[in-house]
């Protein structure tokens, strides 16, 4: 059983510090959209194989990919292109978000989460159980509860603590339930997103006494060298630019001094595009992608938050910074 919250010994972040570990990159996948607002699929596909081909995983249909506004064919297109993109399934190639679209006040749906499950299964990809009112309803033990109900008709899958500064169905466990999540044998991990360091630390701490072996995503785009202290990252910052962030995990393994500038470079990026409202961070990442020539157009997905025009002026200048710390 998880140790009771007051019996845990207090956080030493210093003595947590990681050197020259090995860290699991999987960066949510951006998808774009034309100037008119129409899915770039093409751009999508370009997307992922420039991801998986710098060695990080791709994660399709997440909240960066507006996995929550997209239909069911949309979200059967993007996992379908991944797959075909990435080619035959390997162990751990391909993540997807298992997501139900519901609404507040929803009771919990098992036959419509098997549903988007299925799907995922099939095509090699590990799911994500995406948080929605109606798996998050009640107390934190009920939402365990069906995490492990859900997990065991499933070969593997990833949790997910989503703040509601990102969606209004988003839930942060507490301490002792996180540490019975841990306890499911085939969750892999767990993605943190709530934009804490204390939290996050908390939970690295617990894992190292309980489960070693379960990963510990960073979900903080607002802290991204989380990384230093023993979690792995599921990210939406990465889309903007996988490359530096697979050179800047490979210089934390190697020791290299390099690490730090191009971990602050790319943290300016979260710092900005990550700013209230926090949804909006998706039009940044397209004005990143299409200021570095990536994409046709910045134009997010319809319904989604606006950045202003004038952001892409910032944005070039924190651009030209990672590509120097990039040279360095």
């Amino acid at each position: 059983m998880p140790t009771a919250p007051s019996d845990h010994p207090p956080i030493d972040p210093l003595a947590m510090l990681r050197p020259r570990r090995q860290i699991l990159g999987i960066s949510a996948v951006l998808l774009p959209c034309s100037a008119t607002g129409v899915i770039d699929w093409d751009a999508f596909a370009g997307r992922v194989a420039a991801t998986a081909a710098a060695g990080i995983v791709p994660a399709v249909n997440m909240d960066t990919g507006y996995v929550q506004l997209l239909d069911d064919a949309a979200r059967r297109r993007a996992l379908v292109l991944a797959r075909e993109v990435i080619g035959p399934a390997r162990p751990g190639d391909l993540v997807a978000g298992c997501c139900v679209v519901d609404r507040a006040g929803a009771a919990f749906d098992e036959r419509l989460h098997h549903a988007e499950a299925e799907p995922i299964v099939a095509a090699g990809a590990t799911p994500v159980l995406f948080p929605c009112h109606g798996l998050n309803a009640g107390s934190d033990a009920d939402v365990v509860a069906r995490l492990a109900h859900l997990g065991a008709c499933l070969p593997e899958f990833i949790g997910f603590e989503l703040g509601t500064a990102f969606v209004p169905c988003g839930r942060i466990l507490s301490r002792a339930a996180y540490g019975a999540l841990m306890q499911i044998p085939n969750c892999l991990g767990a993605k943190h997103s709530s934009l804490s360091r204390r939290l996050e630390w908390e939970r690295i701490a617990l894992r190292d006494r309980q489960r070693p072996a379960f990963r510990v995503f960073t979900g903080n785009d607002l802290a991204i060298d989380m990384v230093r202290y023993g979690s792995d990252w599921l990210l939406g910052l990465s889309a903007a630019w996988p490359e530096a962030f697979a050179c800047r995990d490979r210089w934390w393994a190697a020791g290299d001094p390099r690490f730090d500038e191009l971990d602050d470079a790319l943290q300016a990026l979260g710092d900005f595009a990550f700013r209230r409202p926090v949804p909006a961070y998706k039009h940044s990442l397209s004005q990143v992608l299409h200021l570095r020539g990536l994409i046709g157009s910045d134009e997010p997905f319809p319904g989604s938050p606006r950045r202003p025009a004038s952001d892409r002026e910032i944005l070039a200048t924190i651009i030209e910074r990672i590509a120097a710390a990039l040279d360095a």
